[in-house]
């Protein structure tokens, strides 16, 4: 076992009752000691690196927006990690996150309809095929 996890056991075995009922905040307090900024740091780095991956890649539209919405979904992870972390009695963070969520649907919404537009003309939605829609 790694040190880390060994701290969060006995965090957990010294907030168990009398029953062995664990206490209302013990998982709170477990996450909150092993948990840092560092780990929402790397879970969003790989989520971005996944998301420029699928960019890079694929050449299908629908999937490159998902990779996009990936490096949305990065990015907010990383504001609301933040606000938790930098500024813990202000939800800047999580409202910038908000605004992100709604839009990356706007924009899901609206590449949607262009690419069905482009499907209805040239019956696929590879990405290299639709330069040749001129005029």
């Amino acid at each position: 076992m790694t040190p880390g996890l060994f701290q969060g056991l006995q965090v957990v075995l010294s907030t168990l009752g009398a029953e062995g009922v664990p206490a209302a905040n013990a998982a709170a307090t477990v996450l909150e000691s092993s948990i840092g900024l560092h780990h929402y740091l790397v879970v969003s780095a790989l989520v971005f690196g996944i998301g420029i991956m699928v960019i890079i890649i694929r050449r299908n539209a629908i999937v490159l927006l998902m990779g996009l919405e990936l490096i949305l979904n990065s990015a907010g992870l990383n504001f609301v990690a933040f606000g938790k972390y930098v500024a813990a009695d202000r939800i800047d963070g999580q409202m910038v996150t908000l605004f992100l969520i709604v839009i990356a649907a706007a924009e899901a919404s609206l590449a949607l309809a262009i690419i069905l537009n482009i499907f209805n003309s040239l019956n696929t939605i590879e990405v290299d095929e639709a330069k040749s829609l001129k005029g």
